[in-house]
């Protein structure tokens, strides 16, 4: 088999992906921006002509907290997330094949149930008469008039649970392909327990921390049924913006700019990842 055809097979075998790419995510994107560039009629849908009066919406003072907060909201996920997957995706690599499939399946398990079940079980148990309130009362780590429910900090905690999945799989990937007797030798020319996890474990996986802190900051900047949820009425992320200029105020032009914008902010750390792996690759195969 000549390396063209092999290529063109590839290229077959690539293509309903491609074509499903293109139907549902390609075509979409493009009728979002399209959107974007047109007035809105009194009638809720999109008038004639074309306008960039839409975008100003992107400089709206109103705009600008909501933008941080997702902003602020999905680096902090983020970060905690990485924290936690890092140990975990560390110790489920070491550990025997049996104990390894059992831990996989704890990390897997949230999947199989729906994500709107899990997130109003957090809402009943952050509830001021819910279970996890009343222990921590009952525990006296937090006051008897304590709120755990819409603030910052439930669609902090609700964000981290969600989305460490994301974190863990990645780095567990990359984890089960390090060879930890680099770890060994660390330790033998003098190294700690801690020095050697940071400057030969975290750089030897340094792939998969990229690869898990782009999923869990992209899924993360999208939300706003979490905010909406177990959020107060000053909590809402972007995503929650976007959906009340669709239902509520009735203006598909704003909402299309908007979601134009968190577009291009998914899109481009993924390029950038995308990109900064290939030229890794090259110079490692060099």
């Amino acid at each position: 088999m000549t390396a063209d055809h092999q290529r063109s097979k590839q290229w077959l075998l690539t293509l309903p992906s491609l074509a499903w790419l293109g139907v549902f995510f390609v075509i979409p994107a493009v009728l979002i921006i399209i959107t974007a560039f047109r007035p809105a009629d009194l009638q809720g849908g999109v008038g004639a002509g074309w306008t960039m009066e839409t975008l100003k919406v992107l400089g709206d003072p109103a705009c600008l907290p909501v933008v941080w907060r997702t902003v602020w909201l999905g680096a902090a996920s983020t970060l905690v997330c990485l924290a936690l997957a890092l140990p975990m995706s560390f110790q489920i690599a070491r550990v025997g094949p049996r104990l390894r499939q059992f831990l996989l399946l704890l990390v897997v398990i949230p999947f199989l149930s729906n994500f709107l079940i899990r997130i109003f079980a957090w809402k009943s148990l952050l509830h001021p008469e819910g279970p996890l309130t009343k222990l921590l009362i009952a525990l006296r780590l937090v006051p008897e008039d304590a709120l755990l429910l819409n603030n910052a900090g439930a669609v902090l905690l609700v964000l981290i649970y969600t989305q460490l999945p994301f974190a863990i799989l990645p780095l567990y990937a990359a984890a089960e392909k390090f060879d930890f007797g680099l770890l060994d030798a660390a330790r033998d020319l003098g190294a700690g327990p801690w020095r050697s996890f940071t400057k030969v474990f975290v750089p030897g996986v340094r792939r998969g921390l990229i690869s898990a802190a782009v999923m869990v900051f992209v899924s993360a900047l999208g939300q706003y049924v979490i905010p909406q949820m177990v959020g107060g009425a000053s909590d809402e992320m972007l995503g929650n913006m976007i959906a009340r200029r669709v239902f509520a105020d009735r203006n598909l032009p704003h909402a299309s700019a908007l979601a134009a914008a968190l577009l291009l902010a998914v899109l481009v750390p993924m390029l950038v990842v995308t990109v900064w792996q290939r030229f890794d690759k090259k110079e490692a195969t060099a």
